[in-house]
């Protein structure tokens, strides 16, 4: 392939694929000032930046868009295929990390460690203090809102690890995979909040699934519930969900995606004691962002090849 192809890489990524991907091709990187130039671009490889209609067309060399990750809302996929442009993602490799993220959440939310950590701060003068009275996931609900491979993943620790029982909703998977998953499942989203303890939101985001979780959905919630949101900003209405904390209606509420991200410091939910908040590190642990970084890689070195990629976007 040689250094005649160019790579562009806008947002830093593991430096062992990075060296990989500097064996077959020049690559300039997101420290370069050369990168805001797509004229001779073979590929891209982003993060969370955009790749528009007008990036596309301002790179007339340009065979293939690689996402470092899952969503590619931020990617004009349609304006891509016109062109013949392969889009190539990493829909397995952050999987476990992200799922851990989610029972990391909900165990705070459930411990009310920040509630915690706040009282140590303020100068603490008992142990144990009503409260801050938790709640054992033993026996409890968790109600999946989506049933992708993290969801299930999820499910597996919340099962195997707490004995948790496992409910969700996702009109596009079937009775017999919710069967053959051993999850119970629900024909309308109402219904599943309501059979909830907690709630975790694994759905990617698109315009069907924007507001997905709103004010009628959270005044469906069994009163008390916890909702961890790590799919996408938008999905859950956030507005709608400060003012459900700020009533009691739920117990907890954890975000690791915001609608604007990160989010501004006057956010509603960052006033809410109740709320747990994270800068979209689902992925970002060193294992996970070695293997995105492989995965995506490896992708858009095969179709500079011309070669059938393991992960293109299908959608």
């Amino acid at each position: 392939m040689g250094a005649a192809m160019q790579v562009i890489v806008t947002e830093p990524i593991h430096p062992v694929p990075l060296a990989r991907l500097r064996e077959e091709a020049e690559v300039v990187t997101w420290d370069d000032p050369g990168a805001a130039d797509w004229s001779r671009a073979d590929a891209v490889i982003v993060r969370a930046a955009a790749v528009t209609r007008d990036h596309i067309r301002a790179a007339p060399r340009l065979r293939a868009i690689g996402k470092h990750g899952v969503g590619v809302n931020a990617i004009d996929v349609a304006a891509a295929r016109e062109r013949g442009i392969a889009v190539v993602y990493t829909p397995t490799a952050n999987v476990n990390s992200v799922a851990e993220l989610v029972v990391g959440l909900i165990l705070a939310l459930a411990r009310k460690l920040p509630g915690n950590m706040a009282a140590l701060r303020a100068g603490a003068t008992r142990l144990a203090p009503p409260e801050l009275t938790g709640i054992e996931l033993g026996g409890k609900t968790l109600g999946l809102v989506g049933l992708g491979r993290i969801a299930r993943r999820t499910a597996e620790i919340a099962r195997a690890g707490f004995g948790m029982t496992i409910a969700g909703y996702d009109p596009f998977v079937s009775a017999e995979a919710f069967a053959q998953a051993g999850i119970a499942r629900h024909e309308a989203l109402p219904t599943l909040l309501a059979a909830a303890d907690v709630i975790s939101v694994s759905v990617p985001w698109t315009p069907q699934t924007n507001g997905l979780i709103g004010a009628a959905e959270l005044a469906a919630c069994r009163p008390g519930a916890l909702l961890v949101n790590t799919a996408r900003g938008g999905v859950v209405d956030e507005t709608a969900l400060a003012a459900a904390l700020a009533a009691g209606r739920l117990t907890g509420a954890a975000c690791d995606v915001f609608e604007r991200e990160p989010p501004p410091p006057d956010h509603p939910l960052l006033r809410a004691p109740n709320f747990v908040g994270t800068l979209h590190v689902g992925a970002s642990t060193d294992a996970a962002l070695r293997r995105v970084g492989d995965i995506v890689v490896r992708d858009v070195l095969a179709v500079l090849r011309g070669e059938p990629p393991e992960f293109p976007y299908a959608a």
